[in-house]
């Protein structure tokens, strides 16, 4: 029966497009209650009402072709989605692996962050050739790399590939691959519980590649930049290779100490910018090969010509296509293109600086000069790194003009970015307060 089943799952993926295959078809498992009476089962109750309705008569045609006989079909639920096909004489669970999964230091590599994955354009071919060389011991001067860019824009992406091409090619390296977030946190945890001797030789001394991402976090945070200078001292001593990320350059980030940004300056810094349309194509044509998913040419070329702030947002929008498309059982065309973008894009030119500090004093009920003034009450510190962290957000203002919009240097201002983004994932007040803002900045109810 498996071998039926392999072969019926075969012939439906050459008559269905990718996506539906990889999300109706895929998750299905099947059993027999007699030769010739089949049993599918469909992984919740939407699953079932959408295969039935939609691929039913398909799969029962399927199976009766392979089988050379009429059968009967019926289709039940089971939460055990994942396990393999089931026999009369009952399924086997597949033994796990003898061996241990190499371990991270806080995160886990993701396997489809590598090398061969990543689409590499005119915006960052520099920062993918020093980041390839730098995992592949080639010969060079520098054993340390700073990636910078915005959010989306795939230093993550290239980070881990590091990682996984050094642990490919020399799988005894120990590579740690941390946000410093992680980082700051891993070094309380040990002063709290006495093991700060055990953090320090984990990675002055059991450490040989260091991926350190989101270095802008340690502002302010004079204990641990002491620590990490040291450790990055041990690191660069023996050689080892060190790759930080970060969305802001070392001179950018406030409250840094002078010791710590000179070693993050150490290496390369290499910038990756936004990819241009073409780029933007050829990313689309990449992720949809590797998700199975099939497209119309000009609906490729629409979300590019679109999509234009990162490549998450690209992403994004080819999956909402794919899925509604599945959901609806409806073609992919440029109407269904359209529909999923709108929702995507935000107005950009419409939302400027000025509208956002006129939204958010409206409804702190402050005054705008009040927001730019020197003051430091709480009443209008809120409000201040509120827009400050909105203007960062919604327009494409560099740091030095929103800090100079309000009145401060552009050092205050990301302090205030950062402030706002630490209280979004600890203070639920701040994230419902942003959360407001960015409805009405995004609905255009400004």
């Amino acid at each position: 029966m498996e071998a039926v089943w392999k072969k019926v799952k075969s012939a439906i993926k050459r008559r269905i497009p990718g996506h539906s295959f990889k999300m109706w078809i895929e998750p299905l498992n099947v059993s027999q209650t007699d030769p010739n009476n089949w049993v599918i089962y469909c992984p919740n109750f939407f699953s079932k009402k959408r295969v039935q309705g939609l691929y039913g008569d398909l799969i029962k045609s399927t199976i009766q072709d392979s089988m050379g006989q009429d059968c009967g079909l019926k289709f039940e639920i089971t939460s055990k989605a994942s396990t393999t096909v089931a026999t009369s004489g009952g399924s086997s669970q597949l033994q796990l692996p003898t061996e241990n999964a190499r371990p991270c230091s806080g995160r886990f590599l993701r396997g489809d962050f590598t090398f061969d994955r990543f689409v590499v354009g005119s915006n960052n071919d520099f920062a993918y050739s020093a980041s390839l060389a730098l995992a592949s011991r080639q010969e060079t001067q520098q054993n340390a790399l700073f990636l910078l860019s915005k959010t989306g824009m795939g230093k993550s992406h290239l980070s881990q590939a590091i990682g996984n091409h050094i642990l490919s090619l020399y799988p005894q390296e120990r590579v740690y691959y941390i946000t410093a977030e992680n980082f700051s946190n891993e070094m309380v945890q040990a002063y709290r519980h006495d093991d700060i001797d055990k953090f320090k030789s984990k990675y002055r001394r059991q450490c040989d590649v260091l991926l350190l991402e989101d270095v802008h976090y340690l502002s302010g945070k004079e204990r641990t930049q002491i620590e990490l200078a040291l450790v990055l001292d041990s690191l660069f001593e023996f050689g080892k290779r060190i790759i930080f990320s970060s969305c802001y350059l070392p001179a950018d980030i406030p409250k840094l100490s002078d010791e710590l940004r000179s070693r993050l300056s150490y290496g390369l810094i290499s910038t990756i910018d936004p990819p241009n349309f073409r780029t933007r194509v050829r990313i689309l044509n990449k992720k949809l090969g590797l998700n199975g998913y099939r497209m119309p040419e000009n609906v490729i070329q629409y979300l590019a010509g679109e999509l234009t702030d990162d490549v998450r947002q690209l992403e994004s929008g080819m999956n909402g296509v794919a899925a509604k498309s599945s959901l609806l059982g409806i073609p992919i065309d440029l109407n269904l293109a359209e529909s999923v973008v709108k929702n995507i894009v935000r107005q950009r030119k419409r939302i400027t600086i000025d509208v956002i500090k006129k939204l958010v004093c409206k409804y702190y009920n402050v005054s705008v000069e009040d927001v730019m003034s020197r003051s430091r009450k709480q009443n209008l510190v809120r409000p201040r790194q509120i827009a400050i962290y909105l203007s960062r957000h919604y327009t494409d203002a560099p740091l030095q003009s929103i800090g100079k919009s309000f009145n401060r240097y552009h050092a205050t201002a990301l302090h205030s970015i950062n402030c706002i983004e630490r209280g979004i994932k600890k203070d639920s007040s701040i994230k419902k307060q942003v959360g407001f803002f960015r409805e009405k900045l995004e609905s255009g109810k400004f």
